[in-house]
């Protein structure tokens, strides 16, 4: 087996840099005063912001809050830095720009908004909520690197959803990623592909990865590939697969990349939404051991896909496969071109990238996200939650088949210049051990996956991760879902050995990048655990009631809205915007609506109780499922949870719950009745599951998310209707679940 070729090094022709203008203006009209000639493969001095000084230190904030007796010393050391190293003094530098007092901002707590000094991470969240052209102007005009300047920073009403950043601008995101780092350091590591098989790395340059995007792009412009045209990439997590996303972006095609696990139908339905001319995909995939067959998959998609023109087919391994008449061995077509490919100047608010979510009508959602302002809001993102620094090897474990990929394993680490962890794997193969003899050897400053794998991995015990040298590690991150306190605590104490950063960080597909985190925040300010915390610059978070008002202040809860557009946030679904409408912005007129609940502590916090659909109303109590969820886990015996509501006679509503237990949990009926009088203790009599269910495993999508709509399904005897199940990771969980629920019923009916 063997990894994509990487070809030999050409020198990219150059061009001298063109000077823009700086029309010294603030506010909607602020201009950039870099730019870029267009079509070449330059870029202007300090482009990624290189050469801005380390963060000034903010006003001082309250002590780390600890939790677990064991970390008290060790926990002293877990408060973050404050801003980032990074950009401190560019943000610092924004407090000066209105000389107007930090007035209260609606939807920020008054504690939060009184606590603000000049230059803290309160000050600087005001100031983004209240200028955003000054403050996002300032930034793109430092991070990024432009053809053509800008004339209007902002132009968004959400009453139409209408949403344009950095209007006039014109750009192109692979000179952002590759070309501006290659000028400075061409030999620095921009991927390191940690394949399937352990221990078998391969480190890739940014001259190589330049390169290789250029071939590449060459290859799709030789095979009618235009701007605009839509192209769709099934690929594994490979140094290929990121060059195809940058390609597309080199040459204007928009890309949308397919999970390399979902089913042949479900392809199909993605590039016939989008209408793509091409697909990009591997021979074979490899994951866990096993070999995935994609070029078969996709084979069965085309056939369903008139527009598709040709298959372009790398190899992932060295076993033939058929190649039919729109196919293309990839490998081969690339030796052919050149390694300077002219980059398209493309408008701040032209495509990118379309990503397909699952709706809750089961239809999936293909979401838009544009140029600039996605790019700036990921590279922001990255720098400043993660604290990354120059020279940091950085590890998020997701596919880049989802938004987490992109932002944070391609678009905000190559924007940064960091070096990018790219994992082909899964978090048991070989064995347990599989992710921190990853960190080992990789020596991985921050590492950033999911609670479903934390929560796996909590079964097999703390001997697979004390196996390895962690001492790398300094931030520790959370995504996908809320993750329960004894996913935290495991996370921080056992992994991060009490002394690393955890951020719970809270975004979505829609969002783009990350909105709420424990980090940024004022120096030395506390992380609780499980909670996201701490809105992100620019983001403004508002709790609406059941009848649409705003609610006020502290200890409260609602639906979770956005007052504020922001860069990185989705344009429009595509070929529906009326679809993004009413998901987003009729539910409550005047802001984004997440779709999902939050709590709202007296100091300001958020943390989230889970979707606003996943909300179970017992007897004129709403709980979220994440909140039973939680403390069913607290349980030492339980590994995961899922909760859904079903209908009862009584009650209107109650709660269904589906527990599944480590592997040395002993007596299972012991234990459900402890986890009964855990979520009596923990919340409240009312909250108890009428009916817990022991399974061996739980219904999940390949991204690890549990489809709680097939166990909804399950118990209210519609198992026949189970609908679009092509995402689940392995069908047979439902046969499984369906037994164990079937002696259920049984035992419970002969006790009557």
């Amino acid at each position: 087996m063997h990894a994509p070729a990487l070809l030999p090094p050409r020198t990219p022709s150059q061009r001298p840099e063109k000077k823009g203008w700086d029309p010294g203006r603030s506010g909607r009209e602020a201009g950039p005063y870099r730019t870029r000639a267009p079509r070449s493969g330059w870029w202007p001095e300090g482009g990624d912001g290189a050469g801005l000084a380390e963060t000034p230190k903010g006003a001082s904030g309250s002590p780390p809050q600890i939790l677990a007796q064991e970390c008290l010393q060790a926990s002293g050391k877990m408060a973050a830095r404050g801003l980032g190293r990074s950009l401190g003094r560019l943000l610092g530098s924004l407090s000066w720009r209105s000389g107007q007092p930090v007035r209260p901002l609606r939807g920020v707590s008054a504690p939060a908004a009184a606590a603000a000094q000049p230059g803290s991470y309160q000050a600087q969240i005001a100031q983004a909520a209240r200028e955003p052209a000054a403050f996002w102007g300032q930034l793109a005009r430092d991070m990024l690197v432009w053809d053509t300047p800008y004339h209007t920073v902002w132009d968004c009403d959400f009453s139409s959803g209408k949403i344009g950043w950095f209007l006039g601008g014109q750009l192109n995101v692979s000179v952002n990623c590759l070309d501006q780092h290659v000028r400075k350091s061409p030999e620095s590591v921009a991927l390191i592909w940690e394949r399937d098989e352990p221990g078998t790395e391969v480190r890739i340059t940014y001259r190589e990865l330049l390169e290789t995007t250029c071939r590449l792009a060459n290859t799709l412009k030789r095979h009618g590939i235009r701007r605009g045209d839509r192209v769709a990439i099934y690929m594994p997590v490979s140094p290929l697969a990121v060059a195809a996303m940058l390609a597309c972006a080199r040459v204007g095609a928009v890309h949308t990349v397919v999970f390399a696990g979902f089913s042949a139908e479900s392809l199909a339905g993605r590039i016939n939404d989008a209408k793509c001319k091409v697909v990009i995909t591997f021979n074979q995939g490899l994951r866990g051991g096993r070999v995935v067959e994609l070029k078969k998959i996709v084979d069965e998609a085309v056939k369903h896909c008139p527009t598709i023109q040709h298959v372009l087919v790398a190899h992932r391994t060295d076993n033939k496969v058929h190649m039919g008449r729109l196919d293309i061995p990839l490998e081969q077509e690339m030796a052919k071109e050149d390694t300077v490919c002219a980059p398209e100047s493309m408008s701040s608010e032209d495509m990118l990238f379309l990503l397909y979510t699952s709706g809750s009508t089961g239809t999936p959602k293909g979401l838009v996200h544009t140029q600039a302002g996605y790019l700036l809001y990921a590279a922001v993102t990255h720098r400043l939650v993660f604290d990354y620094r120059p020279g940091d090897v950085f590890g998020c474990v997701a596919d880049i088949g989802w938004i987490t990929g992109h932002s944070y394993v391609v678009y905000g680490p190559l924007c940064n210049g960091a070096t990018t962890v790219l994992f082909e794997s899964t978090p048991v193969y070989p064995d347990a051990g599989r992710y921190w003899e990853t960190v080992q050897r990789l020596k991985i400053n921050q590492f950033y996956g999911a609670p479903t794998a934390v929560r796996l991995l909590l079964k097999y015990g703390d001997s697979w991760v004390k196996k390895y040298d962690r001492s790398s590690l300094r931030t520790l991150g959370s995504v996908g879902e809320p993750i329960n306190y004894e996913a935290w605590e495991w996370l921080h104490k056992v992994v991060g050995d009490c002394r690393c950063t955890l951020v719970d960080t809270w975004w979505q597909t829609e969002t783009g990048g990350i909105c709420i985190a424990p980090r940024p925040s004022e120096e030395g300010a506390e992380i609780l655990p499980g909670m996201a915390m701490r809105p992100f610059y620019g983001i403004v978070p508002i709790l609406m009631d059941e009848k649409g008002n705003v609610v006020e202040g502290g200890d409260v809860s609602g639906a979770l809205c956005l007052s504020q557009a922001w860069p990185g946030m989705a344009r429009t679904i595509y070929g529906d915007h009326q679809r993004f409408m009413e998901a987003y912005f009729k539910p409550y007129p005047g802001y984004y609506f997440t779709g999902d609940g939050a709590y709202r502590t007296e100091g300001g916090y958020y943390q989230i109780t889970g979707r606003m659909d996943d909300v179970i109303n017992i007897s004129g109590h709403r709980l979220g499922t994440a909140e039973i969820e939680d403390s069913m886990a607290s349980h030492p015996a339980v590994a995961e949870t899922a909760v859904i509501g079903y209908p009862h006679d009584i009650k209107g509503e109650a709660a269904f719950a589906f527990i599944v237990l480590k592997d040395n949990a002993g007596d299972p009926d012991l234990v459900v009745k402890e986890v009964r009088s855990a979520v009596a203790n923990k919340i409240a009599k009312y909250a108890v599951p009428d009916q817990i269910l022991v399974v061996k495993r739980l219904p999940k999508t390949r991204s690890g998310k549990v489809m709680r709509r097939l166990l909804r399904k399950i118990i209210t005897g519609r198992a026949q209707d189970l609908g679009d199940t092509t995402t689940l990771e392995d069908p047979h969980v439902i046969m499984e679940i369906l037994k164990v629920y079937q002696k259920y019923k049984d035992k419970q009916t002969a006790a009557q």
